[in-house]
């Protein structure tokens, strides 16, 4: 089919007149052969599906340059160049739907385009292959689309490899915790390659257990059956050996085939430099093994008449001091060469240590090991004057943008590329509420992630263990059960709980023989057992499958489930025991677990651990976690992204059994699942920042990556640098937020500076009258729309609520100002505000504890709590608040919305005095005699500015450097002390 729309009929016909005269070409014929071949999932579907998403994702097509991807004004556009009724497009519709799914966010500087659609196009052998192995492993074609489309947005910021001039770029492409990055750089390399790129070196991993899982992965998907087999003859014994996978691999026939030899093929052949069993130890052939033939000698090898038809070398390396020196030592011998090789180096968990960590000593010894890495990294790039560096990550908060002194060589310079949430993925979202509007009370498992798939471990609960472990007996029946009727058995190979109670090994030895003691005494195969699991099922799995999972099997009654239960329980006692302990770190560890969920037929276990993991490991088939391990910032997003990941056929029977009461000190105790809710939401909302400063203005960057530091500062001010003697050059000055939330959350701890803080609110609370206002959700929105919202009202000037958010103190010098100098200027320099809709929202009559403040009329105090290890408070606004908040922003834009209430220059502040506490009883304790202890009181907001709250430039983010000198430097000296 064309590569652009073009008239359907006239195009048909044309066909049609040589090959299938007489053929009915109405699109009445054609609207019932699609919905006959929809029924049975046959080839038309298909290629229509294939076509129509790739029109739909095509960015800046010539045929449709006004219009964005993945929208129906972009499907309206295709079928309008095809010509087609409403009835066919309808038809389409219903076949092929919109994929309305997010792109990729690209943070970075102006680049020279090089990689256009038609040199993709012509030079596309390897990125096809693996496209039509990803389709082969059942990825849908949207999936397939947003895939091409970050890769390609990775590979156009590359040099162009026939580039006569030498040029080095480095980007960083951050994605989710186990969410498919390996597919991503996969892409890029297949992508890469075929572009000319003629050297790939992939850091993989610090076990070798990693090393070869992205090893296997690479050649299963990309290099395939051909060019490892090389010479050899498949049906000669004796010519493979010292070849891996033929024969010791069960999913060799799975391996890409690419019906003979790349280079008979008219492309060019894979040479891998490292194999599965193999890491990077020394090119055992010899150097010349490096040494790309050049068939015109005179002229350089990235020259198109030696480039593509060279062979191309990868190499999957550890990420180990030793293994890097001894790379860096053998292309010092070639050093003639190398200047002429187009060379990618991707690091994939670029950020070898966590960020997350409030212990300077801890963070500077995770620093001393990335040092050694990076400055091996900085020599590869030193011998390789055309290497192109991409670093991988799970997190926006990467090491590289925290310090100066880690990065200086490997800084991400050209760009930052965000990853969507990938289809099919369970995540954050998944598990917290995070953006919903509904009153607790209101959530059921149909309308709330907490209620089916979080169970929590309450002091009144007991611990909950002996569940969670009939909750993992039931979900693998249940696999069971689907797979026999006709769900995809391949997902359920493998099927485990993750018990995570303690970080001491000698805990783990004692909690693995307590697990495995009440493994053999849950009667399983008793009448008592059966009871258990039925009444588990009929109150948990079967209510949550039915509201989550109705296009699945599952059975009308735990009758019908119980055959499955046996068989089971069989496959997790495997071997003795259902208990496997995790808490190693070396290759020799690894190996005696037999925990290579590659080569394993079937893992199906309870693992007791979790911290040794090492990055990169994914826990295959994991169903149910058991987390009640108190913990610091150190690990959190380690051991939170455990239970993230795809779930195919089984994502209503993921449980999540956390600790909601953890000692943490004597008297105190923690709740880990708000604690991980927080650090999601700090991610989250950084991630949706990038996208709203991604944004181009006038054709140029509002942001480039140098500039990206002072941004994830404002999350991350607790951290500071390890080198003394670099800072990052960038100074962020100002943020504007037209139309957007200002929440600011870093309010101060020292009871004095609340006092003062609440004295300054004193004009603007006495402005509040007793008189409450009840507001609503406009109907048609989220769930819970349409609920009265009460609240305290009062409209002051401009000028007055600036005087006071200047006046404010806050937990970090300078943390407000950026907002505060966008704020200044809207006098009028910038744009006119000329007053404030200020609203405190009340609580229900029943759970309301009212006190006046600062002398106020009595306002209803808010219960809120910061981020454990931070000042950061994790959300001030309630949902439903912002919600109404932003809803009468947006309708003051719209003349034909505007009520009066709130007009085109007037904003929105949400008001809170809140009281820092665990339960009502600390806010009780704040109000004496009706009054509330100003000293106790932090009096937090969230400003909406108008959308008219801006200038022409629509520019949302200004800068300066530090170093004036060095204005494109992203890290300078800093200044002595």
């Amino acid at each position: 089919m064309a590569t652009s729309p073009r008239h359907f009929a006239k195009s048909a016909e044309l066909v049609a007149e040589d090959d299938f005269a007489g053929t009915d070409l109405s699109e009445e014929a054609f609207r019932a052969r699609l919905t006959e071949d929809g029924l049975h999932g046959g080839a038309l579907t298909a290629l229509w599906s294939r076509t129509l998403t790739s029109w739909d994702f095509a960015e800046n097509p010539r045929w449709s340059t006004d219009t964005e991807p993945r929208t129906e004004e972009r499907r309206t556009a295709a079928y309008d160049r095809l010509r087609l009724g409403d009835d066919l497009r309808k038809a389409l519709d219903a076949a092929v739907p919109v994929a309305r799914t997010a792109g990729a966010v690209v943070i970075a500087r102006e680049h020279t385009p090089w990689y256009t659609p038609e040199r993709a196009a012509s030079r596309s052998f390897y990125w096809r292959a693996y496209e039509a192995k990803l389709r082969g492993k059942g990825w849908t074609e949207a999936a397939i689309a947003s895939l091409d489309e970050a890769s390609r947005a990775v590979v156009e910021r590359l040099t162009d490899p026939e580039q006569a001039s030498p040029r080095q770029t480095k980007g960083l492409v951050v994605g989710y915790v186990q969410s498919g990055k390996t597919a991503n750089f996969t892409g890029v390399a297949a992508k890469a390659i075929d572009a000319g790129y003629r050297l790939v070196i992939v850091l993989g991993g610090t076990l070798n257990l990693l090393r070869a899982q992205t090893q296997r992965r690479l050649d299963m998907e990309l290099v395939g059956q051909e060019n490892i087999l090389g010479s050899a003859d498949p049906e000669d014994v004796d010519t493979l050996v010292g070849i891996d996978y033929v024969g010791d691999d069960a999913d060799w026939d799975d391996f890409v085939k690419h019906g003979g030899r790349p280079s008979v093929l008219g492309a060019f052949d894979i040479e891998r430099l490292t194999t599965r069993e193999k890491d990077y130890k020394s090119l055992e052939r010899g150097i010349r093994v490096l040494e790309v033939e050049k068939r015109e000698q005179t002229l350089p090898l990235h020259d198109p008449a030696n480039l593509h038809r060279a062979a191309a070398r990868i190499m999957v390396v550890k990420k180990n001091k030793a293994v890097l020196t001894k790379l860096v030592k053998d292309l010092k011998q070639i050093r003639s060469i190398l200047g002429e090789l187009p060379t990618l180096i991707i690091d994939d968990e670029s950020d070898q240590a966590s960020v997350n960590t409030t212990d300077p000593k801890k963070w500077e010894k995770g620093s001393t090991e990335r040092t050694a890495i990076n400055g091996l990294i900085s020599q590869l790039l030193g011998l390789l004057p055309r290497a192109q560096y991409v670093g991988y990550t799970a997190t926006p908060f990467a090491n590289v943008f925290i310090d100066p002194g880690d990065a200086e060589d490997i800084f991400p310079s050209d760009f930052l590329i965000s990853l969507p949430r990938p289809e099919g993925y369970v995540g954050v979202q998944d598990f917290h509420d995070l953006e919903s509007p509904l009153d607790p009370s209101e959530r059921t498992i149909a309308n709330s992630q907490l209620e089916a798939h979080v169970r929590g471990i309450w002091d009144h609960t007991g611990d909950r263990l002996q569940e969670a472990m009939d909750s993992f007996l039931l979900t693998g029946a249940l696999k069971l059960y689907r797979a026999d009727r006709g769900v995809p058995e391949g997902p359920f190979r493998h099927h485990t709980m993750l018990v995570h109670q303690s970080v001491r090994t000698d805990d783990h030895a004692e909690l693995a023989l307590r697990i495995n003691t009440m493994w053999h005494q849950a009667g399983y195969a008793s009448s008592d057992g059966h009871a258990r699991l039925a009444d588990l099922w009929a109150a948990d799995f079967s209510p949550v499958s039915e509201a989550r999972a109705a296009d699945l099997p599952n059975p009308a009654g735990y009758d019908e489930l119980r055959p499955y239960i046996s068989r089971a329980k069989q496959l997790i006692g495997k071997g003795g025991s259902p208990v496997v302990v995790v808490n190693g770190d070396t290759d020799r560890y690894f190996e005696q677990l037999d925990l290579d969920f590659d080569r394993t037929p079937h893992v199906w276990k309870i693992l007791v651990g979790g911290t040794k993991l090492s990055r990169g490991f994914t826990v295959e088939g994991l169903t149910v976690t058991y987390y009640r391990r108190m913990t610091r910032q150190a690990d959190t997003l380690m051991q939170m992204g455990r239970w993230f990941g795809f779930r195919p056929g089984y994502r209503d029977l993921v449980r999540l059994y956390i600790g909601r009461e953890e000692p943490m000190t004597r008297t105190t105790t923690a709740d880990l699942y708000e604690a991980f809710e927080a650090i999601c939401r700090d991610e989250e909302v950084f991630r949706e920042q990038l996208a709203q400063y991604a944004v181009l203005v006038d054709g140029k960057p509002q942001v480039v990556p140098a500039q990206i530091p002072p941004l994830v500062a404002q999350h991350l001010s607790w951290v500071k640098p390890s080198a003394r003697n670099k800072m990052f050059n960038a100074e962020l000055v100002e943020i504007r937020s037209p139309g957007r939330p200002i929440e600011p959350a870093a309010y101060p701890r020292d009871a004095r500076a609340l006092e003062r803080n609440t004295e300054r609110w004193r004009p603007v609370l006495h402005a509040f009258t007793s008189q409450s206002t009840s507001f609503t959700l406009p109907p048609g929105g989220p769930a819970g729309s349409g609920r009265p919202l009460p609240a305290l009202t009062a409209r002051v000037g401009h000028a007055e609520l600036l005087a006071v958010l200047s006046g404010l103190e806050w937990e970090h010098e300078g943390y407000f100002q950026p907002h505060l100098r966008y704020l200044a200027q809207l006098d009028g320099r910038l744009a006119t505000v000329e007053d404030w809709l200020l609203i405190a929202p009340q609580h229900s009559q029943s759970s309301r504890i009212e006190a006046s403040v600062a002398g106020s009329v009595p306002m209803s105090l808010a219960r809120r709590s910061r981020q454990e290890g931070k000042s950061s408070f994790s959300r001030i606004a309630g949902v439903e608040h912002q919600l109404l908040a932003k809803g009468l922003i947006d309708a003051a834009a719209d003349p034909a919305e505007a009520d009066g209430a709130v007009g085109p220059r007037t904003g929105v502040a949400l008001v809170y005095p809140v009281v820092e506490g665990k339960t009502e009883a600390d806010v009780q304790d704040a109000v004496s005699r009706g009054e509330a202890d100003p000293s106790k009181v932090v009096m937090a907001f969230t400003l909406i500015p108008p959308r008219t709250a801006t200038d022409s430039t629509r520019r949302l983010l200004r800068f300066q450097a530090k170093d004036s000198r060095h204005g494109d430097s992203a890290i300078v000296e800093a200044p002595a002390l």
